[in-house]
């Protein structure tokens, strides 16, 4: 994800925080240190205390937030999901999975995962409050007393929030798993999806009354769910189609020797936006618009296509599924690959061809 740094690695997953956490996490830090009793720092002095308190509590959720999303990334790991990273973001946590499971059962037991470790942390840090206060009676009002009894309340309400049936928050994947006892995996998603929107307008609705955080929260799970019923629709609609069938294999390819203007003049003849780059029927890399624009006009005449080309280029097997490429695509973040066979260059695979075969596919 962009914008993105790691921070550490757990379970072997790159842990990464966004750049809008880093601006949320001193407002959570506010936000608690002017809060009063028993949600709140407000009264604790010195003012050094009640900041560093108030950032402490900040970190602490958001790690709490991290477990949550460990505890999905764990199981999906147990099912054979590869988990690409978990990123901590202005809404919380994102797990990046390659795939969620299709079995019921399987994407039933990841989703619950998250919002079990978050309640049962959640009944262990208030518990663990109450033992000082019945030891120690003093305790209760203090600053320590304070950060556990917010953690414990906190977690204790993102475990449940989250069960609330808005796919795709783990309460709306639970209800997909439901569904897909019953019909089809794409409808299944489809039913869950609608669920969502309903949920997200209604909480946007009660937003406008109560909390503005709630419209937040609505926006993204209603994009999250459209773009998630897109997406499964798109991936399960191609799992039959292979990549051969649908490349294009007029391969136009440029020679390193190019310069760059003479590839800009190539590019505006041919009207294609990247080309395999080939040197004696051998493919040495791959080079697009992008790479050009990244030359200023005047050098264009005295560089060559093999300095600004990429060099490590994706590629796909033509008997691979396209639902593979789309994925592959959307990873990796471009918008084409080359297609090989026995290590020869066949033809290549662009967004334009997958969005072309879904469209006769949906006729």
């Amino acid at each position: 994800m962009k914008a993105s740094v790691k921070i550490a690695t757990v379970l072997g997953i790159p842990i990464k925080v966004h750049i809008s956490f880093l601006l949320i996490l001193p407002l959570f830090a506010f936000v608690f240190s002017i809060n009063p009793e028993p949600f709140g720092f407000q009264g604790i002095t010195p003012d050094i205390l009640n900041y560093a308190l108030s950032l402490l509590a900040a970190i602490l959720l958001f790690a709490c937030v991290l477990l949550h999303e460990l505890a999905h990334s764990y199981v999906a790991m147990k099912y054979g999901v590869k988990i690409s990273d978990i990123t901590l973001l202005l809404i919380g946590g994102v797990s990046s999975m390659e795939e969620i499971p299709r079995e019921p059962k399987q994407e039933a037991t990841m989703a619950f995962a998250g919002p079990f470790v978050s309640i049962v942390l959640g009944i262990i840090l208030l518990g663990v409050n109450w033992i000082f206060i019945v030891i120690a009676p003093v305790f209760e009002g203090g600053a320590i007393y304070r950060l556990l009894l917010i953690l414990g309340s906190i977690n204790i309400i993102l475990g449940i929030f989250n069960l609330i049936p808005a796919f795709p928050m783990d309460g709306g994947r639970l209800l997909r798993a439901w569904y897909a006892n019953k019909m089809t995996y794409v409808k299944a998603t489809e039913k869950a999806a609608s669920v969502g929107k309903m949920f997200a307008i209604f909480m946007g609705l009660i937003g406008l009354l109560i909390n503005p955080w709630l419209i937040i929260i609505a926006f993204f799970v209603y994009i999250g769910a459209s773009e998630e019923a897109r997406s499964t629709t798109t991936t399960v609609s191609l799992e039959n189609v292979k990549v051969g069938d649908i490349m294009s294999d007029s391969i136009i390819s440029v020679p390193s020797s190019f310069t760059v203007d003479e590839l800009q003049n190539f590019m505006f003849e041919k009207k294609h936006m990247g080309y395999p780059v080939m040197d004696n029927d051998r493919l040495v890399g791959i080079v697009t618009l992008t790479d050009v624009r990244g030359v200023s006009p005047a050098d264009r005449m005295a560089m060559r296509v093999e300095d600004i080309m990429t060099r490590e280029v994706i590629t796909l097997p033509m008997d691979a599924d396209a639902s593979d490429a789309i994925k592959l695509m959307s990873r990796k973040n471009i918008g084409r690959v080359i297609v090989t066979d026995n290590d020869s260059v066949v033809g290549v695979l662009s967004r334009t061809d997958l969005v072309r075969a879904l469209t006769f596919l949906r006729e």
